[in-house]
């Protein structure tokens, strides 16, 4: 009797052994490192003077805010630099905004500021426009920084 347990308990031991082994030889002895995403790039820095560009956007205070999803007769203009066109959440754009296919880019969005109606035919924006151009560069830039 006492050889058969000392012979199941051997096995039972190499079984384990055996089994940890083959774990440890299906797991790399060092896994490799993951690699860092690299940083995105920092955006060029855009033209204008921001502080001015506050003051123009008095104009468009009348329709938009500056306050992450707060839309009113227009929508939101929060980080609108860069972003698609009618993509700003919870407000209803106009057909034509939404086949435009615009991204606000600095030189769309002067395209845009100059004559809304004519850059996008069909716009909800009743806005003329702004013809200077200091003024268009100005509150881009403020823009940008908001």
């Amino acid at each position: 009797m006492t050889l058969v347990r000392s012979t199941f308990i051997a096995n039972a031991a190499a079984a384990l052994f055996v089994t940890a082994g083959l774990a440890l030889a299906a797991a790399p002895a060092c896994a490799a490192p993951k690699a860092k995403p690299k940083p995105k790039a920092a955006a060029p820095a855009i033209a204008g003077d921001p502080v001015h560009g506050q003051t123009v956007f008095a104009q468009c205070k009348v329709c938009h805010s500056l306050d992450a999803g707060k839309n009113g007769v227009g929508p939101s203009l929060r980080n609108i630099v860069g972003t698609k066109a009618a993509a700003v959440p919870g407000y209803t754009f106009s057909a034509a905004m939404q086949k435009s296919g615009l991204t606000w880019t600095p030189p769309t969005l002067s395209d845009f500021l100059t004559a809304p109606a004519r850059k996008v035919p069909g716009t909800k924006m009743p806005f003329a426009g702004l013809s200077n151009p200091k003024d268009r560069e100005d509150v881009i830039a403020y823009l940008a920084k908001n």
